[in-house]
């Protein structure tokens, strides 16, 4: 407080009082008054004696006074808490005396707490309150019809806090509001023999570096109960014993009531409101509704969050005394001894915690009174020694007197208290019970605070929050300069998009002059006869292009746009200065235009080309979205890649897509790569909740805590709140050890949860409010149209044993719905292992059943015996949803138990709500039917796998599988018969390729890198392959029409678009889209020196001859 002080101790506060409104003298006639300032018990000056005009009924008084502002009768901490009072007298003259008498009308308060927000001056209009009428105890003095009043204007000779100063400090107001359910000692003070107590309560704050400010709450009044406190009640000042009944108010703030369930302390819960609704109307109560207000300097706001840092509960002491001690001065047996007794001690503690969440600035709750021990002292608070005490002992502050006081002490001590010895409290002569700590022993009138759960509520606000609230826009900021978004694409194609289509509208003109020159020699036909030889062809066709001079044509017309295509596509425009530079710039030139090319011919062909096939239709995004998710899911990753490519290509400005690519590196623990697709996508959309999710996950398993706090708080300020970003946020906060952050976070997450709970509820209430009245409307047209029917007594035996054989004990639900549970689901659809560890863990020490989960992350880190063991564990004492069974089966399938899995999986599918992966359910399941080789059962696995085909029908394991189920059941189609020729044929057992026994195929695993059966997914380069059960197909081989069924061979340019009707029989046709020299053809414009069949790549010299090379 020195700095600041210093900085404040040239400044001068003027005030001046111009004139008093409807004043009224105690005689009639004119009034002769002065007014007189005193502040902190000093007098600042005395205005000169003014007469009234008794027709305009107001003084002129013009009265200033003066004063610096820091000195020894007032500092800054002062300012709150201490106004200046002002009192106007009347001077009444004595007939028979020589002085005159003074009598004391009315008395006005000043409150100079502007100065400290910011103000140099205000002007205001102050009430002048009667110093005789008090009003009745805890009410609001009644108003006067015209009160007299006094016009005043403050200012300051400059600002008391600078900008900065104002900024960084603080200034808390501490209301003590009423104690509840009080012992039987406070009890007996009632009745008309009873002494009057009155309860104090002492609480300490800092104010400074160096000082601590104490709060004394005194004169706390007992009142009867039988009635709530009234909602709206005005505050009272802490220090008004020298004050005016009608000014031991605060003219502005009132208390107002707030529902149990948004508090910020104790006893909450549903269990403990009956309780406070019976103790808050019917018993008797200690009342103090006082607010303490306290300055903090910039230094006091720093060790202010240092201090709940260190120990975020904080002790307010409370004590009882007889209001005849507090007048005679009885307590000086209690002074003069060095560790006196405290009656009734006990001690609340504050949890100040909440004030450092960010953005907050005010907690008001109820807190538990405790019996006073100082070993529970040391323990909740760091310090061991008693407010109380150190006040009651000789030498402390003597100024008790008034309803609240306010002292400074210095903080010199409290290392030595922390360390120093414990001291036995209370008397040993009175009978006492030792604490729960086993070392105090705890007097009687202490212990009635547990037994009667006495409370107290208590409010404590901040003008500024001691840890800021970063706002959206700033988070918004901070992720934009993290991941730059991707600027938006013009209406049109840009000069490189141009190029290409340029380029692909020239390849359109000579294909067109191609066919021209083609169907001039050779006709219209398409087809080429058997003995056509296509290299004579090709002769022909180019002597007579040259001839008629078309290819000459041909080359000089795209020349400029392959100039184009390098300068504004591949964005090359310097000469080359190196020979072999420019052999490697010209073959990958030649690589780009010749799959340009391509794309072109794709377009042409696939656009004019008549669709004959009613098989064949274009692949939808859902279609394409459920293909990759399936291929990820069977452990498919290059084909789930290849997928996921089409859906970004499809659909650029898209994050979703994006991000589903992420979580499919997640699953093969390629993290790099994972970040990628998430950054990504955010750079797309900078408002994607779930990819900034998953970047502050992959932040933090990086151990990058600041990105992972940044991106994951992102998430949390966008609408609507996610519970999951709130949480995974709290995790991220508890894993550095920061917990009241953390604890923020959680309380979060749980609110968002309790809303969703309680609007399912309210759904789920007004769904069955409208099925009952339809059974209602139901049943009662039944019984218009239904004659009524006697039911033998028998029946209804038989349906009451029934009954009771039916009806057992519920089971307890099998997953408990918590913020770490519904966390656990995203961080295990996502495949972020570590984090759901952790998630977990803290699930694990809460209340609820979580087997389902916990199995769920065995299954992800491959523990399969562990899992089976926590199921079954799970299942005897819950109850059983499709998911459990499902996962049960998975778990035995990857142990290689396959008739376990095929029980459990059938045992999932028979539930009303099928299992969320039925898709891979059914897979597994119709291929152990075939390893099984249960031949009543195979139209169970040709239905399984015709559904998973209906789903994609481009999955070849799924083909292959179908086949053999053909081959098994000896099928034929007529279709088939007919075109191949062939009757029915008796067919092996075994496999037709290798005469092997079908070995079960495993469809993918669901931990990490997990490799897969039969085929090397995710490698890159690595082809698909088929079951080792049958041999690789080929419209040329004719191993499959002589086991009964062909393929269908589709060209490659529609092979990604097009997909077929779900059949038991295959049958395709292969089709040739365009002339079979078109491609030889356009293949070799690029060769000059007419070299065919050579890789450019090897042979860059022969790409152009040096007297054809052009500059570019």
């Amino acid at each position: 407080m020195e700095s600041t002080d210093e900085t404040t101790e040239n400044v001068d506060i003027k005030i001046t009082i111009t004139r008093a409104t409807n004043m009224h003298g105690k005689k009639a006639g004119n009034v002769l008054s002065f007014l007189r300032m005193d502040l902190n018990g000093g007098m600042l000056g005395e205005s000169e004696k003014r007469t009234v005009d008794p027709v305009a009924e107001y003084i002129e008084y013009d009265f200033t006074c003066t004063f610096p502002c820091c000195n020894e009768v007032l500092s800054l901490s002062d300012i709150p808490h201490k106004p200046v009072i002002v009192t106007l007298t009347e001077v009444v003259p004595e007939k028979k005396k020589v002085e005159a008498k003074s009598i004391v009308l009315g008395q006005a308060v000043i409150d100079l707490l502007p100065l400290l927000q910011g103000e140099c001056s205000f002007s205001s209009t102050v009430v002048l309150h009667a110093t005789h009428a008090a009003p009745e105890k805890g009410s609001t003095p009644a108003p006067i019809t015209k009160h007299p009043t006094l016009d005043v204007c403050v200012s300051a000779s400059a600002p008391l806090l600078t900008e900065e100063q104002l900024s960084t400090s603080n200034l808390m107001k501490v209301s003590l509001e009423t104690a509840y359910s009080l012992p039987d000692t406070f009890n007996q003070s009632f009745g008309p023999t009873a002494p009057q107590y009155i309860c104090t309560a002492v609480m300490e704050v800092p104010c400074t570096a160096e000082k601590d400010q104490l709060l004394l709450f005194s004169e706390g009044q007992l009142k009867a109960g039988g009635h709530r406190e009234d909602n709206g009640r005005q505050r009272k000042r802490a220090h008004h014993a020298h004050l005016a009944p009608g000014n031991h108010f605060l003219p502005g703030p009132f208390f107002h009531t707030q529902p149990i369930d948004q508090e910020d302390g104790e006893l909450t819960s549903l269990e403990d409101r009956e309780f406070r609704n019976e103790a808050e109307t019917l018993l008797n109560r200690v009342s103090w509704d006082t607010e303490m207000p306290c300055f903090l300097d910039a230094e006091g706001v720093t060790r202010l969050r240092q201090k709940i840092t260190e120990s975020r509960f904080w002790p307010l002491e409370i004590m009882k005394s007889t209001i005849a001690n507090e007048k005679s001065g009885a307590t000086s047996k209690l002074q003069a001894d060095e560790d006196p007794h405290i009656p009734c001690h006990g001690v609340a503690f504050i949890d100040m915690g909440r004030l450092l969440y960010p953005g907050v600035t005010h907690i008001r709750g109820a807190y538990t009174i405790q019996p006073y021990s100082s070993t529970l002292l040391l323990n909740k608070t760091r310090r061991n020694i008693s407010l109380l005490k150190e006040q009651l002992k000789p030498g402390a502050s003597k100024d008790r007197s008034g309803t609240a006081t306010c002292s400074a002490k210095t903080n010199t001590g409290k290392a030595k208290d922390t360390k120093g010895h414990v001291k036995g409290t209370g008397n040993q002569s009175i009978s006492s019970v030792t604490d729960l700590n086993g070392s105090d022993p705890i007097p009687p009138d202490r212990k009635a605070y547990m037994d009667f759960r006495t409370y107290i509520i208590i409010e404590i606000t901040l003008t500024n929050p001691l840890i800021p609230k970063t706002s959206s826009e700033e988070l918004a900021r901070r992720v934009k300069a993290l991941i730059p978004p991707r600027p938006l694409s013009s209406g049109g194609p840009n000069k490189a998009e141009r190029a290409v289509l340029n380029f692909h509208k020239q390849v359109g003109n000579v294909v067109k002059h191609i066919l021209e020159q083609y169907e001039e020699l050779f006709g219209t036909r398409l087809k080429l006869p058997n003995d056509c030889n296509q290299e004579l062809m090709m002769a022909q066709l180019m002597g007579a292009l040259n001839v008629s001079g078309r290819y000459f044509a041909f080359k000089e017309q795209i020349k400029p746009t392959v100039v184009k295509f390098v300068r504004d596509k591949m964005q090359q425009t310097d000469t080359f200065t190196e020979q072999q530079d420019l052999h490697e710039f010209v073959s990958k030139l030649y690589v780009d235009l010749v799959d340009e090319m391509h794309v072109a011919l794709n377009k042409i062909y696939s656009n004019g080309m008549e669709d004959d096939s009613p098989d064949e239709i274009h692949l939808s995004t859902s279609h394409l979205k459920h293909f990759a998710r399936e291929a990820q899911l069977i452990g498919d990753y290059h084909v789930a890649v290849q997928y996921y490519q089409e859906l970004v290509v499809r659909h650029p400005r898209d994050p979703s897509h994006k991000f589903e690519w992420g979580n499919l590196y997640m699953q093969t623990g390629d993290y790099m790569k994972a970040k990628m697709c998430f950054h990504d996508a955010v750079a797309v959309q900078q408002s994607h909740q779930p990819s900034l999710m998953m970047c502050g996950v992959l932040a933090a398993m990086f151990n990058d805590f600041e990105q992972a706090e940044t991106f994951l708080e992102r998430a949390t300020s966008i609408e609507p709140p996610s519970l999951v970003a709130w949480t995974l946020l709290g995790l991220v906060q508890d894993s550095q050890n920061k917990s009241i952050l953390a604890e923020r976070a959680f309380l979060e997450a749980k609110s968002l949860l309790k809303a969703k709970e309680a609007s399912n509820q309210t759904h789920k209430a007004e769904e069955s409010d409208v099925d009952e009245e339809n059974e209602k409307q139901k049943g009662q047209e039944e019984e218009k149209t239904i004659p009524p029917t006697s039911h033998s007594p028998n029946m209804k035996q038989s349906d009451t044993e029934t009954g009771d054989t039916v009806h057992s004990d519920p089971k307890e639900k099998v997953i408990s719905k918590s913020i770490y549970t519904e966390t656990l689901e995203f961080l295990l659809h996502n495949y972020a292992l570590e984090m759901a560890e952790h998630a977990l863990s803290m699930e694990l020490s809460s209340k609820g059943n979580h087997s389902f989960h916990l199995a769920c992350v065995q299954l992800l880190r491959a523990e399969y015996c562990s899992a089976i063991a926590t199921l079954r564990e799970a299942l005897l004492r819950v109850e059983p949803v499709a998911d459990m069974w499902a996962l049960d089966g998975h778990c035995h399938y990857l142990c290689g138990s396959f008739a376990e899995a095929q029980g459990s999986y059938e045992r999932s599918l028979d539930f009303p709500e099928q299992p969320s992966d039925t898709h891979l359910v059914l897979l597994r399941l119709g291929s152990i039917y075939l390893q099984e080789e249960k031949l009543e059962e195979l139209w169970i696995a040709e239905e399984a796998l015709t559904e998973a085909n209906h789903l994609n029908n481009q999955n070849a394991e799924v083909w292959a599988y179908l086949v053999l189920i053909c081959l098994r059941r000896r099928l034929r189609t007529p279709h088939n018969q007919s075109r191949g020729g062939i009757g029915p044929k008796a067919l092996p057992e075994t496999s037709p390729v290798d005469g092997t026994r079908p070995t079960p195929w495993d469809p993918g695993r669901y931990h990490r890198g997990a490799p897969t059966t039969g085929h090397p997914a995710g490698a890159a380069g690595t082809e698909r392959q088929l079951p080792s059960q049958l041999s690789p197909l080929s419209p040329h081989a004719n191993s499959g029409r002589e086991a009964g069924y062909t393929l269908n061979w589709t060209p490659a340019n529609r092979r990604a678009h097009k997909q077929m009707t779900i059949r038991t029989q295959i049958h395709i046709q292969f089709k040739v889209f365009s002339s079979p020299a078109m491609h030889v053809f356009l293949g070799g414009m690029w060769e000059e020196t007419g070299v065919p069949a050579e890789n450019p790549g090897r042979h860059g010299k022969n790409m152009q001859t040096p007297h054809r090379q052009s500059r570019i």
